[in-house]
């Protein structure tokens, strides 16, 4: 990357973060707080409040995307960063849970990701927009551990209020790192690769390898939403004060880390991959029914939470490839804006119904409402096809390069070795290619692009 590539790589994967962690880190410490709240001894009510985000950002997310196109991407991204602060005031100054639920819906209104994520595409080039994205994923995982071990801690400091008010502040605080720190883009034009396109909805939404791993995203996200509307009490119910969770959080969230590893490696080799994915989704079920089994002893609780969560990391890491893979070069950004939004609207449903089985049922109708999900999903799951080794690489096309020119490119490059599927796109000078990497000749692939036929 060039200083400038860097300089916007890890900006906008700062600036991602920061509303991912202002998202994540009032799980662990939420349904403790909300209890207290007016209205807050219904849990329908806060699991509502604690997934509201979840319904705003997934009906709005790919919408912003396209006024970006429009209006640009830093008018987007200042908008939604000031959606997001002004959702943290109010739901830290509210004094009842109807409120609290404003404020989330507000802060779910601040839909950035699309922005960010074409603003990405806008300042780097095509040869190394995989690692640029790449660093924003890491981020995304990285906030997301760290958040469930600050929030206790900062629980204990600020309480929650204070959490809000604070994720309210950085998020004002970003905005100059927009202005000053992220380069003004000098061309703004759609992407294929990380944009959603109107026209390539249907071809996503009949795709039924697609659908599948969508339904294996909602399904995560509202498993981990109904855990940490019941896992809070169990905690406390076992004599650990609120202040004292991350004791659990951080040696379950390290282990998982390392735990996932091997799983990471296996699934590399394209002939385990389904099997591993498989596996993973059988390890998530065994923690739901060690939950449900073993509530009595913080050991046990702490080593389905292990389990759980390196299942949860194995999933969270190969869905989003998988969709690469699997998602034809010209639908991919529309499949992954799909993908997303219906990451958060499952982060929706899974509080609100965790919430709802709380309130009219009971607190083990979490466990098993997850327990149901899961062997669904392994059902839907089990058609998965074997996917190919497959990579996506990106390349510049030349200016010159006019739209007859690049047909013949295109056709020319579908010829090579180890390519499985390839689109060049003028208006956009793009060429992506799906490749076999074992069989790919990337040199014959440059001078071919080099030459524009």
């Amino acid at each position: 990357m060039t200083p400038a590539e860097r300089r916007a790589s890890f900006g906008l994967a700062g600036i991602y973060g920061l509303r991912m962690l202002g998202l994540f880190i009032i799980l662990p410490v939420f349904a403790l707080y909300a209890e207290h709240l007016r209205g807050g001894n219904s849990h329908l009510l806060m699991g509502i409040a604690l997934g509201a985000y979840g319904l705003t950002q997934a009906i709005l997310q790919i919408p912003a995307g396209w006024l970006s196109d429009r209006i640009g991407r830093k008018p987007v991204i200042y908008l939604s960063l000031l959606l997001f602060a002004l959702g943290s005031f109010i739901a830290a100054y509210a004094d009842d849970i109807y409120w609290v639920i404003v404020g989330r819906v507000v802060q779910g209104a601040g839909a950035l990701n699309a922005a960010v994520m074409a603003l990405t595409a806008d300042l780097t080039r095509e040869e190394v927009r995989t690692k640029a994205m790449a660093l924003i994923g890491i981020t995304i995982g990285a906030t997301f551990s760290l958040s469930l071990i600050l929030s206790p801690l900062l629980n204990g400091v600020l309480g929650v209020p204070g959490i809000f008010a604070m994720t309210g502040v950085l998020a004002l605080l970003a905005l100059p790192v927009v202005r000053f720190v992220i380069p003004d883009p000098t061309i703004t034009r759609f992407h294929t690769d990380t944009e959603s396109s109107s026209q390539r909805f249907g071809e996503v939404l009949r795709n039924k390898d697609l659908l599948r791993l969508d339904f294996g995203i909602f399904s995560l996200s509202a498993i981990l939403m109904s855990i940490f509307m019941q896992v809070p009490f169990l905690l406390q119910s076992n004599g650990l004060d609120v202040s004292q969770h991350w004791h659990v959080y951080l040696p379950v969230m390290l282990a998982s880390f390392v735990l996932m590893v091997p799983f990471i490696i296996a699934a590399g080799k394209s002939t385990r991959m389904k099997p591993v994915f498989m596996l993973a989704i059988a390890l998530a079920l065994c923690a739901q029914l060690l939950l449900m089994y073993a509530q009595h002893s913080l050991w046990f609780i702490g080593a389905a939470l292990l389990i759980f969560f390196t299942a949860f990391n194995v999933l969270e890491a190969k869905l989003p490839s998988l969709i690469s893979v699997t998602a034809p070069l010209a639908s991919k950004g529309t499949a992954m804006g799909v993908y997303s939004s219906v990451q958060f609207l499952g982060a929706f449903f899974g509080a609100t119904a965790g919430g709802a089985l709380m309130q009219y049922v009971g607190g083990n109708a979490v466990f098993l409402f997850s327990i149901g999900l899961l062997l669904l999903w392994l059902i839907v799951a089990s058609g998965m096809q074997q996917p190919e080794a497959v990579r996506t690489k990106l390349y510049h096309l030349p200016e010159t390069t006019d739209a007859a020119a690049a047909v013949e490119l295109q056709n020319r490059l579908a010829q090579q070795k180890g390519v499985r599927e390839v689109i060049v796109v003028a208006a956009e000078q793009m060429v992506c290619i799906k490749a076999n990497l074992q069989e790919f000749d990337e040199t014959a692939v440059k001078q071919l692009i080099a030459k524009g036929v």
